[in-house]
């Protein structure tokens, strides 16, 4: 049995799952640091996803050290990684990770990256290898779907990657991660979507003290 399909992502009280795009390279360069656009960025991506940074299973996974916080949220965070097979990015969200991960990438799964740029695949230690699709979201997706067998894919991000899946009816189900914060501009998670052609259930909520989940099951109308 195929398994699903799904995203999860954290978002802002008004909708949004990501600040303003700024080029990547300023991101990661020393004289970006001291841009005023890098720098509310930061502070605004920060803000988002405080919830995950103290989670005993993302400092794990990420190498960050031992310790850290147990309960609902290190639960959750750990059952989307666990259920995870393999996982589909874009290429901004590849070219902003590649500097930024450690050597052990953190998915431990192959992971398709929708690109244009030809590119031998790149094996990372501990079981992640980034392999690069130059023909589009669909034959990423069945590459992935090949690779999974009976797990689930995930589609990673980043923002636009996420619309054009489901946008194109081709997510079973997602989690958004509620965090108590407002954006006011950026990325809005349901942008470049056509709303009459999908229609959505809630099958969960959870919620701790920090931020609230939300799982939905997504259907055509």
């Amino acid at each position: 049995m195929a398994g699903k399909v799904f995203f999860s992502v954290t978002m802002s009280l008004d909708g949004f799952m990501a600040p303003e795009a700024v080029p990547v390279e300023d991101v990661f360069s020393p004289e970006g640091q001291n841009d005023p656009r890098v720098q509310r960025w930061m502070a605004k991506w920060s803000e988002l996803q405080a919830w995950a940074f103290p989670q005993r299973w993302f400092r794990e996974n990420l190498k960050l050290g031992e310790g850290g916080e147990e309960g609902l949220d290190n639960d959750i965070a750990r059952a989307t990684y666990e259920r995870t097979g393999v996982s589909v990015m874009g290429k901004r969200m590849f070219d902003a990770g590649e500097p930024s991960w450690p050597q052990e990438a953190p998915f431990h799964t192959p992971v398709f990256v929708v690109t244009h740029t030809k590119r031998d695949p790149w094996e990372r230690p501990g079981g992640t290898t980034f392999h690069f699709v130059n023909d589009g979201i669909s034959s990423a997706l069945d590459q992935a779907r090949e690779v999974a067998g009976d797990r689930d894919v995930r589609i990673a991000g980043g923002a636009e990657t996420i619309q054009e899946y489901l946008d194109g009816g081709l997510i079973d189900e997602f989690s958004i991660t509620l965090a108590p914060v407002l954006f006011g501009t950026g990325i809005r998670l349901f942008d470049r979507v056509d709303p009459a052609r999908l229609a959505l259930e809630q099958t969960r909520t959870d919620a701790s003290s920090r931020v609230t989940h939300l799982t939905y099951t997504v259907g055509k109308r």
